[in-house]
């Protein structure tokens, strides 16, 4: 059965391509995403298979059920967009302004539909249940996952693997770690209040822009200073907003960014030292502050035997040519919270564009669509070898 699944991924690899560039074209971003619910429901209706909607919001979750005995296993696709302008010039460009796939989410969805419609041709033969996840808002916190998993509709499944198209690495490629594979993200925002004046009076305001900047400077030495250089930890400054016109001193300033951990006692120490940094600038130049720190997702810690058949079956995937174990990175995935109460692992996909290669999030953004069926041939394997186990 297993080789012919391989076989049939193939035959409709122009179905995947053509899914993904309809869905290219017309993008929603994190909780608005109704059409592509939509979508992606009226897919599973003709499909005959059974699937239920508005699970923790957009979500989208089907049940196939096999004619032989076996474990129950989610398998997980996202499909929100972001506020990015398309900038490639080809057919598929985004319709919509401002708004674009720029990390692949278009071609996980299409991944696991098609996956959807071929292991329903073999369902007599099919071992165990296969439930197919398809997740809103993985780019915006509190994203999708969280309710998702909330909502109690997974609470009977053995595992979770998911998989995501990575742009940075060549299609052929299957790569995933052992234990910590992404960092959590969290975000914060400075509120800067200092008092405004003349650009010629200096001494009779306290100016946010030079207070900012001192902060700037001062919280860059939390990690290289405050943190163990055996731990892992990032801390930037995304956005620095202040001023109106050249001749003036700002009164106040804000300050954006984003903590990256895996540990926790790392995370809350660099919160801790944060309010601390913050409080004594803002106390030498005689400023009010506001701190206001937001806890995003968790890190994505790949349960160690999960992780392992991962790299396992992807050895078995035809057109898989390298299966190997990396060093995590520090990006963040909502996959976490899959895995926080189920075993399971999350894994890269390479689909990168020698040609042309943009990285994540960025206007130019693309994927080598060859990648799409060694998608879903990686997450079929992995679901006959964890069968199997």
């Amino acid at each position: 059965m297993w080789n012919k699944v391989m076989t049939r991924l193939d035959d409709y690899y122009q179905e995947m391509v053509d899914i993904r560039r309809y869905l290219h074209q017309y993008p929603e971003l994190s909780f608005q995403e109704e059409k592509t619910s939509q979508y992606i429901a009226d897919t599973y209706e003709k499909l005959g298979i059974p699937y239920q909607t508005n699970i923790g919001g957009n979500g989208v979750v089907a049940t196939l059920k096999g004619g032989k005995p076996g474990k129950k296993i989610a398998l997980r696709a996202d499909f929100d967009a972001l506020p990015i302008q398309d900038e490639k010039d080809v057919p598929y460009k985004s319709k919509v302004e401002g708004v674009m796939h720029a990390c692949g989410h278009d071609g996980h969805t299409a991944t696991l539909l098609v996956l959807a419609k071929v292991l329903h041709e073999f369902k007599e033969d099919l071992p165990g249940t296969v439930v197919f996840v398809h997740q809103h808002a993985e780019e915006l916190a509190p994203g999708g996952a969280k309710s998702i998993m909330e909502s109690g509709i997974l609470d009977d499944v053995d595992a979770v693997f998911g998989t995501h198209l990575w742009s940075n690495t060549p299609v052929g490629t299957i790569e995933t770690s052992l234990k910590a594979f992404m960092a959590g993200a969290d975000r914060f925002e400075i509120l800067i209040k200092g008092k405004g004046g003349h650009g010629a009076q200096p001494h009779q305001t306290k100016d946010a822009i030079v207070i900012g900047s001192q902060l700037v400077t001062t919280l860059q030495n939390i990690v290289s200073r405050r943190v163990d250089p055996l731990g892992t930890a990032v801390l930037t400054i995304g956005t620095f907003q202040s001023g109106s016109t050249f001749n003036i001193i700002a009164d106040t300033a804000k300050i954006t960014g984003t903590v990256r951990t895996f540990d926790p006692e790392i995370q809350d120490l660099i919160i801790e030292e944060m309010e601390k940094v913050i409080k004594g600038v803002c106390i030498g130049y005689d400023a009010d502050y506001e701190f206001d720190y937001e806890k995003g997702y968790p890190p994505v810690i790949n349960h160690p035997e999960e992780a392992a058949l991962v790299l396992k079956a992807a050895e078995q995937v035809p057109g898989v040519e390298h299966s190997q174990e990396v060093v995590p990175g520090m990006v963040g995935e909502d996959f976490s919270y899959y895995i926080l109460d189920k075993p399971g692992a999350f894994f890269f996909t390479g689909a990168k564009k020698e040609d042309h290669y943009y990285p994540h999030h960025h206007p130019m953004f693309d994927i080598d669509e060859r990648a799409l069926p060694i998608a879903a041939k990686a997450l079929a394997q992995t679901y006959k070898v964890y069968q199997e186990k």
